[in-house]
């Protein structure tokens, strides 16, 4: 019993905090589908102490990962992959809004309560790092990014 609860203690540490390659992860998460759902997202704030980009991302859940940009075009919302993400040095940047991570063909259900593994991959001063992390995933309806009325 001591075990289990210094896991999930452990795996919780790991999904509120991850540091790597000047890049520290705070409160990643995934959302939660439904069953057959092919796509879902993962939101978190990354914060780098020196400068960085997110150039990239990658889940052994999905087929295809990708940075995502939501914009509002006159009345209409779009979403569109996009290359990078700049991370100002010491400046937090929120993937909860405006960008998040892009599961694209689910291998498999998300389910309020799992851990989705998740590696960044962040360039700083033309070398690439891997960032693992892991998210919780979390019920459809938790945490809604700013201005995402029709999340898909």
């Amino acid at each position: 019993m001591k075990n289990r609860i210094s896991l999930a203690a452990a795996l919780m540490l790991v999904a509120m905090h991850a540091v790597a390659a000047d890049v520290e992860v705070r409160d990643a998460w995934a959302r939660a589908t439904v069953p057959g759902q092919q796509a879902s997202g993962a939101f978190m704030t990354l914060t780098s102490a020196k400068g960085a980009t997110l150039v990239g991302a990658a889940s052994p859940v999905a087929k295809t990962v990708e940075i995502h940009e939501m914009k509002t075009e006159g009345d209409v919302m779009k979403m569109r992959a996009v290359p990078k993400v700049e991370l100002p040095a010491g400046k937090a940047v929120s993937l909860t809004g405006d960008y998040h991570i892009m599961f694209i063909g689910l291998n498999k259900e998300l389910k309020a309560g799992d851990t989705v593994p998740l590696t960044l991959k962040v360039e700083q001063k033309g070398k690439r790092e891997e960032v693992s992390v892991t998210a919780e995933v979390r019920a459809l309806d938790a945490g809604k990014p700013a201005g995402d009325q029709h999340h898909h």
